[in-house]
């Protein structure tokens, strides 16, 4: 056996008050280890004792099951009277106070005016702030969570309730460009608030999923599944598939979804039709060069040089100037693209049956 002297622990001070706050983001009873010391030494010391003001904290009953027991303390009051209840107890012996899930509004303040106005007079005892628990990174999407539970619920807004995915898809739609246009506008206080607009629709749609009878499913279901097709689909970062570079990575990724949607019939299948006309032309176009085929497609009239048209300066006041074509003659430019670009896809599919 070693020689060395066993290790003795510092003695505490037990005249102290310990301000042990959580965080309702973290699952009761997952409290840290300085914190469970501290309400243990406070339940074993004669002269020790737990405090809270929430007779239904949700600790509690992981508190009983450690045997620690919680005396209930009444706020009426006010917080001054409660400071001074908890020095007054603190100067006899250890006290721990379990803090509501509120944080107790008012005690700090109060305490801390007490610890001023004991200045020359009486030493009030020292006073310790441990964190029992800690938020994770996008802790902050439980309160989300809550919130739209609590909107969608009896006595939430009468307007969300009845919310479905219908009525929803044209605020997503709106958001969706807000967000853009705070993304070319540089602003970083608006592009987080319409990051934000749109992650509330997407907790919007699943709390409405959520309810449905024939199949129900949750945020976390949501969660889940873009956690499943991330990791399948970046084996270089979570398997050991070589991708050093972006372009590896994007031919990568591409057979990866090739193998996935290896059901579809069509390389149109899966276009989402309702987009803009010139993000569903140029999705259209893309799935045609890729899927190998020659297909007919339009081409530029006789005459038009495209070395003429270089860079996206130029491209711009070509389309521009189309659009402006489209307009004297009465016509749509939106609605002829989109009735281009199903053409095309038409064509596809005539040309994949041959």
């Amino acid at each position: 056996m070693s020689d060395s002297p066993s290790f003795v622990p510092p003695p505490v001070d037990e005249h102290r008050l310990v301000l042990l706050a959580g965080t309702h983001r973290v699952a009761p009873g997952l409290l840290s280890w300085p914190a469970w010391q501290s309400l243990r030494e406070a339940a074993d010391s004669p002269t020790g004792c737990v405090l809270t003001a929430d007779a239904d904290h949700p600790q509690l009953p992981y508190l009983g099951e450690a045997s620690v027991e919680a005396e209930i303390v009444d706020l009426a009051e006010g917080p001054r009277a409660t400071a001074a209840l908890l020095v007054e107890r603190a100067r006899a012996g250890l006290v721990v106070w379990l803090a509501a899930t509120d944080g107790d509004p008012g005690l700090a303040p109060a305490l801390a005016a007490l610890a001023a106005s004991a200045e020359g007079g009486e030493a009030i005892p020292e006073i310790e702030l441990l964190p029992g628990a800690w938020d994770l990174p996008g802790a902050r999407l439980f309160d989300l969570v809550a919130v739209m539970d609590r909107l969608r619920s009896p006595g939430g807004c009468p307007w969300d309730a009845k919310q479905t995915h219908e009525s929803l898809a044209r605020y997503l739609v709106e958001e969706t460009y807000e967000l853009v246009d705070a993304i070319d506008s540089g602003d970083r206080d608006h592009l987080r608030e319409e990051l934000g607009d749109v992650l509330m629709q997407v907790f919007f749609h699943a709390r409405v999923a959520q309810e449905d009878e024939a199949d129900p499913f949750s945020i976390d279901d949501v969660a889940g599944a873009i956690v499943e097709k991330l990791i399948r689909r970046h084996p270089h970062v979570f398997a050991d598939v070589e991708a050093d570079t972006p372009e590896a990575v994007e031919a990568n990724w591409d057979t990866l979804k090739a193998a996935e949607k290896s059901e579809r019939e069509s390389a149109m299948d899966g276009i989402a039709m309702s987009q803009p006309a010139l993000a569903l032309a140029a999705k259209t176009l893309s799935r045609t060069h890729r899927s190998g085929l020659t297909v007919a497609s339009p081409a530029l009239p006789a005459g038009l040089d495209p070395d003429d048209y270089p860079g996206p300066d130029a491209i711009g006041d070509l389309l521009l100037a189309i659009t402006d074509l489209a307009g004297r003659q009465g016509v749509d430019a939106e609605t002829a693209l989109r009735a281009a670009a199903l053409r095309q896809a038409d064509r596809v599919r005539a040309t994949e049956k041959l």
